[in-house]
This record gives structure tokens, C-alpha cells and sequence, in this order.
């Protein structure tokens, strides 16, 4: 475990060292949370009475969407990583005495936790003192804030989990392109990256919530305003380790396959 910390705590500090990236990424994240935020108001301006959401749980969760981008996102995964499948640098990594899912695990979820703490922190800042109900209110409460930061957790811990097996299935194909494409749309329209998952029809949002895209952004980011809460919390958290359970056993089987099967070719 300590040689996977160390790769964690590695990658981590090379994350920190970006900070005119982060800058760029945070003006980029404050114009399309101000985008979004307006468009809602507009539709809910337009009907209130059908609008699923309060309209102040629905500008914190855009806020909050945007500050922890970097955790949640499906198209931050790392080039590295595919580039060493393609051209047989993963060579390298088989030499040394760890697993290559595990140590992947802890690098990428490093690259996230770095890239989401240099952008998160001005975001909440400035959201904050914006006014009612265009701003990031505070939470319900000390318990939903302490359930929001473990749900938080829990749903990085799927992200990653679920980019692992885009990794692993890397393996099994000519290019990881057609992969990263198909999933990170999926990815992002199923977790309600796009359109938060209470504005779908009831049928299909009750059908979408059990799959494991649910559990990434959407528990956290509706816990902290209190539009989860009671017995659909709790189910969201037993899905939440559900899936997190589920990701992880298949992620490894994958890697024990891959690693069975894997050839380098060349001197």
C-alpha cells in the first residue's frame, strides 16, 4: 500500500504545478456556470410550477458542478496512459513489483484531486456572494454537509473506477479513441453533467438512477442543497458502494485478463 501512496502522492504535487492551466479552466468553468445557470432561470421563469428543482438548489448544484469538474468529468482520463497501451511502454510498468490497476488507480485519482483543489476553491468564492437565487447557498444543514462530503467521495471513487475499466479495455483494442468517445458521452449525460437527472421524466429518471453514472456528480452535488434526502439518500449511498464494489471487481478481472494475454512486440 505505501508504494501506491507514493504514486498518489507523486502525481498529486506534479498536479499542483499547473496553475495558469487551472486559472484558464476556472475563467472557461465561471462563463458556461453563468450560462447554465441563466438558461434555468429562463425556463423556470417561463413555468415554476413545473420546475422539478428549487431554483436555488438548481444554481448550487451548477456551482458545484463546476468546481468539482475535474472530479467527476469523463473526458479527463490521461493520455499517458493510453499512449504506453499503444506503443508498448506498459513494458516498463509489468517490470515493476505492482499491480498496474492499482497503481493507475491511485495516479488518476490524484490527477482529479489535484486539478479539482487549484479550481475549486475561487469558484466557491466568488458563487457565494453571488445574490439569491443566483449564487451557491449554503447547505441545509452541519449533516447533509458532512453526508455531502462522503457521497462526494464515494462518487470520485466511481468516476475513477469506471475510467479504470476504459484503461483495461484499452488493451483489447486496436485504438482507445472509439472507447473514450463512446463513454465519456455517456458518462456525462448520465450522471446529469448535461441536464441534472430530476428534470428527466419520472419513468426514465427512475431507470437512469440505478445505473452507476448516477452515482458520480448527481448524489453529492444534490445532497449538499437537500433535493436527496429520507429514503432516497439512503438508497443512493447503498448504489453508490454497490457500484463502487461492482467497478472495482470487474476493473481487476479485466487487468487479469489483459496482463494474461498482453504481448510487446519489438527490441
Amino acid at each position: 500500500m505505501k508504494k501506491y501512496r507514493s504514486f498518489f502522492r507523486l502525481r498529486f504535487n506534479m498536479g499542483l504545478q499547473y496553475r495558469a492551466a487551472a486559472a484558464a479552466g476556472v475563467a472557461t468553468q465561471f462563463a458556461w456556470g453563468f450560462m447554465g445557470m441563466l438558461a434555468f432561470h429562463a425556463f423556470y421563469e417561463t413555468d415554476p410550477a413545473s420546475f422539478p428543482m428549487s431554483i436555488t438548489a438548481t444554481s448550487t448544484y451548477i456551482w458545484l458542478q463546476q468546481a468539482f469538474l475535474a472530479l467527476f468529468m469523463g473526458y479527463i482520463m490521461e493520455g499517458e496512459i493510453f499512449d504506453s497501451i499503444l506503443s508498448g511502454a506498459i513494458s516498463y510498468e509489468l517490470c515493476r513489483p505492482l499491480s498496474v490497476y492499482n497503481m493507475w488507480y491511485a495516479r488518476s485519482l490524484a490527477n482529479r484531486l489535484s486539478k479539482a483543489v487549484l479550481r475549486c476553491f475561487p469558484i466557491l468564492l466568488v458563487a457565494a456572494f453571488l445574490p439569491a437565487p443566483y449564487g451557491l447557498s449554503a447547505p441545509v444543514g452541519p449533516g447533509e454537509f458532512l453526508l455531502f462530503l462522503l457521497t462526494m467521495a464515494l462518487a470520485a471513487l466511481v468516476t475513477v473506477s469506471f475510467t479504470l475499466l476504459i484503461y483495461m479495455l484499452s488493451f483489447f483494442t486496436l485504438s482507445p479513441e472509439g472507447l473514450r468517445i463512446v463513454f465519456m458521452s455517456i458518462i456525462e449525460f448520465f450522471q446529469g453533467a448535461v441536464i441534472p437527472l430530476p428534470f428527466f421524466p419520472d419513468r426514465i429518471r427512475s431507470v437512469m438512477e440505478l445505473l452507476p453514472f448516477a452515482s458520480m456528480q448527481n448524489v453529492p452535488l444534490r445532497v449538499y442543497s437537500g433535493d436527496l434526502a429520507g429514503a432516497a439518500l439512503h438508497r443512493a449511498v447503498f448504489l453508490q458502494l454497490f457500484w463502487l464494489a461492482v467497478l472495482l471487481g470487474i476493473g481487476k478481472q479485466l487487468e487479469r485478463r489483459a496482463m494474461g494475454r498482453i504481448v510487446v512486440q519489438g527490441g
